[in-house]
């Protein structure tokens, strides 16, 4: 099987089982978002979502959460992994969002990634999610799914896993082939013990085929 048939196998059983993919994330704008996808790094969205509704009641604007304690935020955060340094990063992101934004959170690529806490992972999120711009944000969950069906071949960083994806998919469609591969990798393709048998990609899975030999 070429790379290019497997592509559109893939492409095709996702729009096939999957038409509707979104974030788990709770929120009501890209404030919130923004919030919300600093907080799931290395994190599960179900945590994120218990503790934003009173952080979101505490800092409803960016405003308020710019001139919050770091220790206050910390007490609200606490049960997410890195809180100390998630709470850092959520105070000067608002901070930055005040001083250089006008208070409203920006919709290119290139402005996200000035905030802190904010990567190329997060911006890409933000700007897929909250504004409709394209783009494939690679977490976890896609680098390993990607990497395992053979969508990429052995990518070693989220960035050039990100530019072979974009490469190979429509860009219409690349903010929900970012929820398709996630929501795969997180309740299918786990990382450890993948459920292959009731897989429906098995049939252009580089890992289920080889595991089959």
């Amino acid at each position: 099987m070429t790379q290019k048939q497997r592509y559109k196998q893939v492409i095709e059983w996702f729009q096939q089982n999957m038409p509707i993919a979104e974030t788990e994330l709770h929120y009501h704008d890209p404030f919130q978002l923004i919030i919300a996808v600093i907080l799931s790094a290395q994190c599960t969205d179900k945590r994120v979502n218990m503790i934003t509704p009173a952080l979101f009641e505490a800092y409803p604007v960016p405003e308020a959460l710019a001139v919050a304690s770091k220790d206050a935020v910390f007490e609200l955060i606490k049960s997410v992994s890195y809180p100390n340094n998630k709470a850092a990063h959520l105070v000067g992101m608002a901070q930055k969002l005040v001083n250089d934004f006008g208070g409203k959170v920006p919709s290119n690529i290139e402005d996200l990634i000035k905030l802190p806490g904010v990567g190329r992972k997060t911006a890409n999120v933000i700007a897929s999610v909250a504004f409709n711009i394209p783009a494939l944000a690679v977490d976890t969950h896609v680098f390993r799914v990607a990497n395992r069906i053979g969508l990429t071949d052995n990518s070693h960083s989220p960035e050039e896993t990100e530019k072979t994806l974009t490469a190979n998919i429509p860009r219409n469609l690349w903010s929900i082939a970012h929820h398709w591969l996630i929501l795969h990798g997180r309740y299918k393709c786990t990382a450890r013990n993948p459920h292959c048998e009731d897989c429906g990609l098995k049939a252009c899975c580089n890992y289920f085929i080889s595991n089959q030999k």
